[in-house]
């Protein structure tokens, strides 16, 4: 049959109306005054506390995630965007930034520098997972992480504490801390053991995942959302019970840390992470009142093994994240008036050591770090080293202008000897009028 159709008349193409990928969202202007204000905090912070940036590439191999994040996480099993290159390698977009900053701490030889080892990233993250309020496929992180040294609580409590003070700073009311201890490699196959044996007797009443995690890693079963799951969370073993010794006095110690700067807490002893590398502490830091909306802002722990999984020795570490987006999401709920970018100025960084002598000397001190920090003064440490030639030396590789000494006789007094490490003088100060003596000196330099 003969067309009717001229064929010196172009069909009209159809035109393709694009839309951004499911699940990734642009920052419109609107957005900047949340960034800025959160960015700021971020670089204040981290700048007071003195982390330094590193920023891993957005892609790895997938073997990496593999190993440290769990072949049966949620995070490898379903969430990871993966790629196979013209060359055949199996690739990754950066669903975490733990693992790459670990590798990059390998690879880069940055366990031959000064330890630990402070860094903070922020950048994208990648998860294929449903988008709701404040989680989206393609999202922010902001990461802090402690690498290297000794496994020191007081570490564990100073990352706690940075995301605390960043929400505090963005003026994100009353934020809880929820804590845990998971153990370590003496104490934790003993509570596993009990756990599948509780979950065992409750098979049928779990979702499929759960089921299958249950051999493969009963400790995913905590973090199961699904109600079932969660009614029979609540009878579960609890982990606190069966910590050793050397677990138990570390979560002790970092609860006394958290006590000396009054940031409040809750014990929680089902809480766990999603990820297989944590061990000892772990922590999630909620929104008041948001709670189930918006789940949790800041979440991390300590994972003294992960280094050993990727080819390196075993070496202590302890770290967190934070969603950008849940913050912002957070911050126009509640109806956070932004403007100005917020943070505490943090100029004199590097001019001031605090030292301590003594065990009770340590614990004020890291008070000492928190209230000084507070009021803008960047205070350096070397807190994990014991003696005080060890961090008097540390503060002299640094450059610094004065150190800040305080030992047990200080304490009674409350005092604090300043020393001019250019000439050696040194006095005490009250440390009622600490910061104000410090500002003058720092200004005069």
């Amino acid at each position: 049959m003969p067309s009717n159709e001229n064929p010196k008349v172009k069909k009209k193409e159809t035109t393709r109306t694009f839309q951004s990928v499911k699940g990734m969202h642009d920052v419109l202007p609107s957005d900047e005054p949340y960034w800025e204000r959160i960015e700021g905090a971020v670089r204040t912070i981290a700048k007071a506390h003195g982390f330094a940036r590193i920023e891993p590439p957005v892609l790895e191999f997938a073997e990496l995630y593999n190993k440290t994040s769990g072949e049966e996480s949620d995070v490898v099993q379903k969430e990871m965007y993966t790629l196979k290159t013209k060359g055949g390698d199996f690739l990754a977009l950066r669903p975490e930034y733990t693992p790459g900053i670990a590798r990059a701490y390998m690879q880069n030889g940055l366990s031959r520098a000064a330890q630990p080892q402070k860094l903070v990233a922020v950048g994208p993250i990648f998860r294929h997972e449903r988008p709701q309020l404040g989680r989206a496929r393609q999202f922010t992180q902001i990461d802090l992480e402690v690498l290297g040294g000794v496994s020191d609580p007081m570490y564990d409590a100073e990352v706690i504490a940075m995301f605390h003070g960043i929400l505090t700073d963005i003026k994100i009311k009353n934020p809880t801390v929820k804590l845990n201890s998971i153990g370590d490699r003496v104490c934790r196959p003993v509570y596993k053991k009990q756990l599948t044996a509780y979950y065992k007797a409750h098979e049928s009443q779990l979702c499929e995942d759960c089921k299958r995690r249950l051999d493969a890693n009963p400790l995913r079963l905590l973090d199961c959302k699904e109600p079932g799951c969660e009614e029979l969370k609540e009878n579960a073993p609890s982990f606190l019970d069966k910590l050793c010794v050397a677990c138990s006095n570390h979560f002790k110690e970092v609860l006394e840390y958290l006590d000396e700067i009054k940031i409040p807490y809750s014990l929680d002893p089902h809480l766990v992470r999603g990820l297989d590398y944590y061990s000892r502490t772990v922590f999630e830091i909620y929104a008041e009142g948001a709670e189930e909306e918006i789940g949790a802002l800041a979440a991390g722990g300590r994972y003294d093994y992960l280094m050993e999984t990727i080819g390196g020795h075993v070496t202590p570490a302890v770290g967190g994240a934070s969603g950008v987006e849940r913050l912002i999401a957070v911050m126009r709920a509640k109806e956070v008036p932004v403007g100005v970018a917020g943070g505490k100025a943090a100029a004199n960084a590097k001019k001031v050591f605090l030292v301590h002598a003594g065990e009770l000397a340590k614990k004020k001190a890291f008070s000492l770090l928190h209230s000084l920090r507070e009021k803008g003064i960047a205070v350096s440490e070397a807190l994990s080293k014991e003696s005080l030639k060890a961090q008097l030396k540390v503060a002299d590789k640094e450059g610094i202008g004065f150190a800040l000494i305080l030992g047990q006789k200080e304490i009674y007094e409350n005092t604090v000897i300043i020393r001019d490490l250019s000439n050696g003088v040194q006095e005490a100060v009250s440390l009622d009028k600490l910061p104000e003596e410090l500002k003058r000196r720092l200004s005069a330099k």
